[in-house]
């Protein structure tokens, strides 16, 4: 019987998060013989392939096969590999930290008979468990529930792939690389069609005090994405810079000349319009998240740090792609 559906999930070194994605994948209320799963490592990971090989022997009927990267390019480029070995006409992507749920392939393949198109696209709907009154970190990883298009629960047709080039293996991490692939989809007029019924459960792991810091170094592939598709960038993400951001090392750096010359009435306006601004921040960061004692104090620390390292990012990813995002 042939495949309809091919799964890829690209991972790199996160075997037990990855197995609990299968598993959730073998309980899939489709017929086992009609889909595949594709795994590709992001570079050698000799763990997760034992690790899942070991796992698709326990059923029998569970067609999953899994390929390395010879180095570490990317989620994308691991994507890009697994849609070369792939043999459905649609091929559905999660990651290797979310659990689609049992109707979620079904889903999938449902809405594609009922358009009946060769050049189609499709997301679902993404479930991220938080509190009600989560760190800024699960707040931030929850935007994914209203997001237009992600990799993390979309499924395109082959046909689709090819017409777009796949995904842009410039995006060497997880970020931007999957609204790249919406505003290819836009611009080349292939319809995203929305399968609330497809539902894919996405967990917040488990992240290190100051994660928002180490964040900040993603700003320099939204400088990429703002290179190629500037007006979808406006349209869908920002029509302007942080320009908060500016004004805070601004005032910041002048406080600063002004203390170190001797100048201390005149330096303490623009220091005290920087700390108005980074109230104001940190007022925003903790608006509707926690509020225990250590993430209070980790938002004070990071909310002062952020700016520059995000300007910083911003302004280097400008510089190496040649544009001008501020």
């Amino acid at each position: 019987m042939r495949i309809k559906i091919s799964v890829v999930i690209p991972t790199h070194h996160r075997p037990a998060l990855l197995l609990k994605c299968l598993d959730r994948l073998v309980q899939q209320n489709f017929p086992k013989e009609q889909y595949e799963v594709i795994v590709v490592t992001d570079g050698f990971d000799m763990e997760t392939v034992t690790e899942a090989t070991a796992f698709c022997q326990q059923y029998i009927f569970f067609n999953l096969s899994c390929y390395s990267l010879t180095e570490k390019k990317g989620p994308a480029a691991a994507r890009n590999k697994g849609v070369e070995y792939a043999k459905g006409e649609l091929i559905a992507f999660t990651d290797d930290d979310c659990l689609p749920q049992p109707d979620w392939l079904s889903a999938y393949w449902k809405a594609y008979n009922d358009i009946d198109q060769k050049e189609v696209a499709f997301t679902g709907q993404t479930i991220v468990p938080h509190s009600d009154t989560p760190t800024d970190y699960e707040k931030n990883i929850a935007n994914l529930q209203t997001a237009e298009f992600i990799t993390a629960n979309c499924a395109l047709t082959k046909t689709a792939l090819e017409k777009v080039g796949g995904f842009d293996e410039d995006f060497p991490i997880a970020w931007r690389e999957d609204s790249d692939m919406h505003f290819k989809l836009i611009k080349a007029s292939i319809k995203i069609n929305n399968v609330t019924a497809a539902v894919v459960i996405h967990p917040v792991r488990k992240a290190g005090w100051g994660i928002s810091l180490k964040e900040q170094k993603k700003s320099l592939f939204n400088a990429l994405l703002f290179k190629k598709h500037s007006d979808l960038y406006k349209e869908k993400i920002s029509i302007t810079p942080v320009w908060d951001y500016y004004a805070m090392i601004i005032f910041f750096f002048i406080s600063l000349v002004g203390f170190m010359n001797g100048l201390y009435l005149l330096a303490l306006i623009p220091f005290a319009a920087w700390l108005v601004l980074l109230a104001e921040f940190i007022f925003r960061r903790l608006r509707s998240t926690s509020k225990k004692t250590s993430h209070v104090i980790e938002m004070i620390v990071t909310s002062a740090l952020i700016p520059f390292l995000s300007v910083f990012w911003t302004l280097y990813g400008s510089f190496k792609y040649r544009t001008l995002l501020l």
